[in-house]
């Protein structure tokens, strides 16, 4: 029989600064169930990959963090929570939209525009995960956006319809266990071959640009670092970690 410990909880909160903070101090004071999750309607200080911030109209989005302990998997495999965090906002957004794409590492896509960015925090113990929190921000509702973010859109926007914040949240959840079975399952492979297919620009030469400036390249292979790998015209390939190289996007 569960105890209290054992089971998920669902904390919601009108505004913090990020629901990953909130969920990483609340989990340091007290132990949560894996699952639990923090919804919020604002964030004061949304976050994203390296410092950028996430911008979100106060109870437009769903933006939610939501806690792991996947205490399996070597440290070196660590991509494999963020690549089935991806391919599951994918497939919920699939749901609604088409030409959904995960942009590496873990940016969902809606043709050229950006709907979807995600945080995940991972703590390890020795050389294994502890846990993990997954932050994600989804825009769902909001029509106009301030800041100077490049390419941002919204479902709405998309389709010209408002939707359910908490279905949304409701079929994420369900597609990620799914997954997050599969990686229990040791069913890596399955899951690396999924996230390859659905990759933003997966075919093809397109514009890049790293510290040494613009060049074209298409994409070779992500290796289980989360590493990428692209493949010049001439056939050179050229290895980069997050945040080392960005697509050019118009």
């Amino acid at each position: 029989m569960k105890s209290e410990h054992d089971i998920p909880r669902i904390i919601r909160v009108e505004e913090t600064t990020s629901t990953n903070n909130y969920l990483r101090e609340l989990s340091s004071r007290e132990a949560l169930a894996e699952g639990s999750l923090v919804v919020a309607d604002f964030q004061t200080s949304g976050k994203g990959q390296v410092g950028n911030t996430w911008e979100s109209e106060a109870g437009k989005n769903l933006m939610f963090s939501l806690l792991l302990y996947p205490d399996f998997l070597p440290a070196n495999r660590q991509f494999l929570v963020s690549q089935i965090a991806a391919l599951s906002v994918k497939e919920t957004l699939e749901m609604y939209v088409d030409c959904v794409a995960v942009k590496w590492p873990n940016d969902i896509y809606r043709k050229d525009k950006k709907i979807c960015g995600m945080l995940i925090e991972n703590d390890l113990s020795g050389s294994y995960l502890y846990s993990s929190v997954i932050g994600i921000g989804i825009n769902v509702n909001q029509q106009v956006f301030r800041s100077d973010a490049p390419n941002p859109v919204s479902l709405a926007q998309i389709t010209g319809k408002e939707y359910d914040r908490e279905e949304i949240l409701q079929r994420f959840l369900r597609i990620f266990f799914n997954y997050y079975s599969l990686l229990l399952q040791e069913k890596q492979s399955e899951i690396r071959t999924a996230y390859m297919a659905t990759l933003f620009r997966n075919e093809g030469f397109w514009p890049y640009k790293d510290e040494k400036g613009p060049f074209c390249a298409r994409i070779h292979a992500i290796e289980p670092t989360g590493h990428l790998i692209l493949e010049l015209p001439e056939g050179e390939l050229r290895r980069y970690a997050f945040k080392e190289v960005s697509a050019v996007i118009n």
